[in-house]
């Protein structure tokens, strides 16, 4: 048996005026292509890791096409997107010529978005179909925060999305995923899928795989996988950030050849997360109200997640606010990671270790991310930004955060990068010398990835919604291509707590 794998991988922002870029892929995992694909990702925590422990224990040959991911961020350049998608596709055709391939594995996104394409995880999975034919099966891994379109589920045999937030779990649905066309291929299993959108937008709090209440909406996903005739269930909250016109929420069911089963499983959860739709909303807070809280549970460090400037959703990560307000506060043993600044890094490393430069730090990117803050600091060590991820997500890969410098302005320490990219473990920061256990505040420009690092060192965790392009005030995102109302801006939440 042959299975061909590739994918374009990319969370995409429509928010931010920065276009993704084929230098973009290459910086980030890279572009990898044929069959280094399975040198370079055997036994990581990606989902294409997963197909290649699948390869293994299931038996079948695995062909790598091409794979490319860059950061999260602006639209993908047209030009640049239609030559990763041709070149894998070519790939693809060159190995069917050689020998027939019984099927395709696509390690995706969900969320990617393309100068005029709107569902780029769509366009490639219709092109593959296109090129392959209707009799061979292709099984699409998404994460959790797709926008999930009744194009893909047409195209597609089987999409199988993560089941956790952080998202620790992805090698285990890349082997999912290569069960499910292992056994498609033999003829054990057919694969049927339906799709239930809901008009929601789900606030990122309330989507913490490990905590209520998502933790019930994740129990009702594996207790209908459980049921006979049931293959996969797949729950996405969607990612709001991308104005598309079936933005949104979604649950996808596969079953075994029965349409009707699908349809059912999909509309009973669907209809359930809508009922309880109050629970999956949660007001923005912001800085200030967040420390209370913090200093009130008495536990440190307090976390605060700045999930308006997630890097790791696309946000520039320059925004000043958390920055500003801790420096007015006179704070204490506090760390901002990070700081997207490579002007000021490069300031840092010209003047080196042991020296004070008055810098403009922040700011530089939007008006929408506050003004710069104007600071005298001293450079506490600076790096390439060269490291190698040993956190539950990404392990086993390596990754860069640029030119970087620690930055120590009083009380005040701030992480200094110059690659968008949000804090998934502390592996880069010990290579600077910080112990982040040893803070009493501690600021993460994420949404909840950070958690599975931090979250055992935490005394506690508030996401904050300081001024930034991502903010969590679904309002003021101001779309124009979504085609629904949607929950919590035109169907309104209820703020009543009697």
């Amino acid at each position: 048996m042959r299975i061909a794998t590739g994918g374009i991988v990319h969370e995409t922002s429509t928010l931010v005026d920065t276009r993704t870029t084929i230098e973009d892929f290459e910086f980030d995992r890279g572009i990898i292509r044929g069959d280094a694909i399975v040198d370079y990702f055997r036994g990581t925590n990606v989902c294409t890791g997963g197909f290649i422990t699948g390869a293994d224990t299931f038996g079948f040959e695995l062909i790598g096409l091409l794979r490319a991911s860059a950061f999260p961020g602006g639209l993908i350049l047209r030009a640049d997107y239609d030559a990763l998608k041709s070149e894998l596709l070519e790939r693809l055709s060159a190995a069917d010529a050689e020998s027939p391939v019984d099927g395709v594995l696509l390690d995706l996104h969900g969320a990617m978005v393309v100068e005029g394409i709107e569902d780029g995880d769509g366009d490639m999975v219709a092109a593959v179909r296109d090129l392959i034919g209707p009799n061979r099966p292709i099984v699409v891994t998404q994460d959790l925060h797709g926008n999930h379109t009744q194009l893909r589920v047409e195209a597609a045999d089987a999409i199988v999305g993560f089941d956790t937030f952080p998202h620790v779990d992805m090698a285990e649905r890349g082997e999912e995923a290569a069960n499910i066309i292992d056994q498609t291929v033999r003829g054990l299993l057919k694969p049927t899928m339906a799709i239930h959108q809901l008009p929601m937008f789900w606030s990122t709090t309330q989507q913490v795989t490990a905590e209520p209440p998502m933790t019930e909406v994740i129990r009702r996903v594996h207790e209908l996988e459980r049921r006979p005739g049931i293959i996969t269930v797949t729950i996405a909250t969607g990612f709001p950030w991308a104005d598309v016109p079936e933005v949104g929420s979604s649950v996808i069911v596969v079953a075994d050849n029965d349409l009707a089963l699908a349809r059912q499983a999909a509309d009973e959860l669907g209809n359930w997360i809508w009922e309880n739709r109050q629970q999956w909303y949660a007001p923005p807070l912001g800085v200030q109200e967040a420390l209370a809280r913090g200093e009130k549970i008495g536990r440190y460090p307090i976390v605060l997640a700045d999930h308006a400037d997630n890097t790791g959703g696309g946000s520039p990560g320059d925004s000043t606010e958390v920055l500003a307000t801790f420096l007015e506060m006179d704070l204490q043993d506090a760390l901002l990671l990070y700081m997207v600044d490579p002007e000021v890094a490069g300031q840092a490393h010209t003047a080196g270790v042991g020296s004070r430069i008055q810098v403009s730090l922040g700011g530089k990117s939007s008006p929408l991310q506050g003004l710069p803050v104007e600071v005298d600091a001293e450079v506490v060590a600076i790096s390439s930004g060269a490291f190698d991820y040993d956190g539950p997500m990404f392990s086993g890969l390596s990754g860069s955060m640029g030119t970087s410098a620690w930055l120590r302005l009083g009380g005040v320490s701030v992480v200094v990068v110059s690659a968008r990219e949000q804090p998934f473990d502390m592996a880069f920061i010990r290579t600077l010398g910080i112990d982040a256990s040893s803070m009493r505040y501690l600021v993460v420009k994420s949404a909840a990835h950070f958690r599975a690092a931090f979250g055992p060192i935490a005394g506690s965790i508030q996401n904050i919604d300081a001024v930034g392009i991502h903010t969590h005030d679904f309002s003021a995102l101001g779309h124009t291509r979504r085609t629904r109302p949607v929950f919590p801006v035109e169907i309104p939440p209820c703020l009543d707590d009697s």
